[in-house]
């Protein structure tokens, strides 16, 4: 199978190469983390002229001797070559025990260039801040982009290839079957869920009430975009019958942001520049994994949808979101990277003048010059007279522009 490149990924990566940092890419599972291994290894073979590149893949059955660090360090540093660039790959790193230590050594002695990926519930967390301190650089890794989507399957950029993007989400693995084939798309992202959730997880989190995790990802998934906090989760979980505490179900909540799944956003004080975590808003990793959750019909979550995918595009270009707090309102996101600013409002349609009013006036109200957006899926876009520098773009639009 021909491998497209991601060369946005592949770009960010090769600039961080020989600058004295591990690199370690992070990302839901079935997101790409390994095809973009191997699009460096090769990317390394055809530009490094000489240098020593070893690729270990442990899902392969030629790497199963390699099951702790003295196991890998000892197998590695035989093949490194003085005075040549060393480059060691490493996919699925956490099934090797104390994999760790074998780095950090090979790091401090400066024998080779590390790249490595992993299971993100076993590795890329609070325990890799740990293990790793200020010896690493943390590379996230995302679903497809709708440009990537169109690119990946094939399709004309149009407003129907953006209804499938909207319906099946953007796990690259889609790219071998018919995304009009429902059944098929519901079978792969089922198999992509229970993995995710039994081994990363379950499994993982040693969960024993493991209906009610189910319960609450499907809870999370049908109110993408509203505020939660644990103690609503709580009280509806009681009036389906099911007594939990608010410890247990905040636990649960950061198994699921750990396993990448689902992602939190903060609430942002706008006027005040504070943040607020006891409330948050959620989002899939994935939306294709939360349609599944909730069904395919677009029609009766359209505007969840739409802010998840823009939630997405937000963290594909490498801003950090919250969710923006005005004395007045809200604002679905406030997108910082370095010192750029900037917010969106999406809606489904600009169909009554209140929410012409709800959308743009929430903008108008936050009186700095960073760029304002209204993402809908209007057939017309364009800036209103009454509310200047506020840009009205459709959804497919937006997802085609580089912020």
């Amino acid at each position: 199978m021909d491998i497209i490149v991601r060369q946005t990924y592949l770009s960010h990566i090769i600039s961080h190469l020989n600058r004295g940092m591990m690199i370690i890419l992070v990302g839901q599972r079935r997101v790409g983390k390994s095809f973009m291994l191997r699009q460096v290894h090769n990317w390394l073979v055809d530009n490094r002229q000489g240098a020593v590149v070893i690729y270990i893949n442990k899902e392969l059955l030629k790497y199963s001797h390699l099951t702790n660090a003295v196991e890998l360090y000892d197998f590695v540093s035989p093949m490194f070559e003085e005075g040549s660039d060393n480059y060691l790959m490493i996919d699925e790193v956490q099934d090797i025990e104390g994999y760790e230590n074998a780095l950090r050594s090979l790091h401090a002695e400066g024998r080779c260039q590390i790249i490595a990926t992993g299971s993100n519930a076993y590795i890329f967390s609070s325990e890799l801040s740990t293990r790793l301190a200020g010896r690493y650089v943390e590379i996230p890794v995302y679903g497809l982009s709708y440009r990537e989507f169109v690119e990946f399957h094939g399709l004309p950029d149009t407003d129907g290839s953006l209804v499938e993007y909207l319906k099946v989400g953007g796990l690259p693995g889609l790219r071998l079957y018919d995304i009009k084939d429902e059944m098929s798309v519901r079978d792969y992202l089922q198999g992509v869920y229970n993995t995710i959730m039994m081994r990363d997880v379950i499994t993982r989190e040693k969960i024993r009430n493991v209906k009610f995790v189910e319960n609450l990802s499907r809870f999370i998934a049908d109110n993408i975009g509203k505020l939660i906090s644990t103690n609503s989760i709580v009280k509806f979980m009681k009036s389906q019958g099911e007594n939990i505490s608010e410890t247990t179900t905040s636990s649960y909540i950061g198994y699921l942001c750990k396993a990448r799944i689902i992602n939190p956003v903060v609430r942002y004080d706008i006027h005040g520049k504070r943040l607020f975590e006891l409330i948050c808003k959620y989002y899939f990793a994935d939306h294709g994994l939360r349609n599944f959750l909730c069904g395919f019909n677009l029609q009766n979550s359209i505007e969840k949808i739409m802010e998840n995918v823009v939630y997405s595009h937000l963290l594909i270009q490498g801003y950090k979101v919250n969710v923006g707090i005005l004395r007045v309102g809200e604002i679905d996101f406030v997108a910082t990277r370095g010192g750029n600013t900037l917010y969106v409002q999406v809606a489904y349609l600009l169909a009554s003048e209140e929410t012409v009013k709800r959308e743009f006036g929430n903008l108008a109200g936050i009186k700095d010059n960073y760029p304002k957006y209204v993402v809908t899926m209007d057939p017309i876009s364009g800036e209103m007279a009454e509310y200047p520098g506020i840009r009205h773009l459709r959804l497919r639009d937006f997802l085609k522009t580089d912020l």
